[in-house]
């Protein structure tokens, strides 16, 4: 499981729960070299937030962001770069949004022995502060008005 992508091992972890799951980031290429060099391009995520779409019976439609080490940088583009997305994410019935992080971690305490395990954690609109608040008031200054 060395070679696999973020993306990759979420995916298999979530299928081995038994999770219906796809990825919904898609590749897009830039320019192709007439050369026969590498293609350049660029990962678009849906709503530019999300890896991977996972239907899970008890909790509904979570939303996957995944990641290796840079997992406080994919936490700041959800929760500030993105964030009116991912309020308009959360806010929508029976969504949860979620951040997978993967990294390599002993199995035992001074041992030599690794193996790659997420760091997961789910986002709630508590997570916004600030931007929430001002949405909340300009919809209350809406209804009012």
């Amino acid at each position: 499981m060395s070679g696999l992508s973020a993306v990759q091992r979420t995916i298999r972890e979530l299928k081995n729960q038994g999770v219906i799951c796809g990825i919904v980031e898609k590749y897009v290429p830039v320019r192709k070299l007439k050369d026969g060099g590498k293609d350049f391009g660029f990962r678009r995520d849906l709503f530019g937030i999300i890896d991977i779409i996972a239907l899970d019976t008890e909790r509904g439609v979570r939303g996957i962001q995944c990641c290796g080490s840079d997992f406080s940088g994919h936490l700041i583009k959800i929760t500030e770069e993105k964030a009116q997305e991912s309020i308009n994410w959360l806010q929508t019935p029976g969504t949860v949004l979620e951040i997978w992080g993967w990294r390599k971690i002993k199995l035992k305490r001074g041992g030599k022995a690794m193996r790659w395990s997420p760091r997961i954690r789910e986002i709630t609109l508590e997570d916004f502060g600030e931007q929430k608040k001002k949405k909340d008031y300009q919809e209350y200054l809406a209804d009012r008005f």
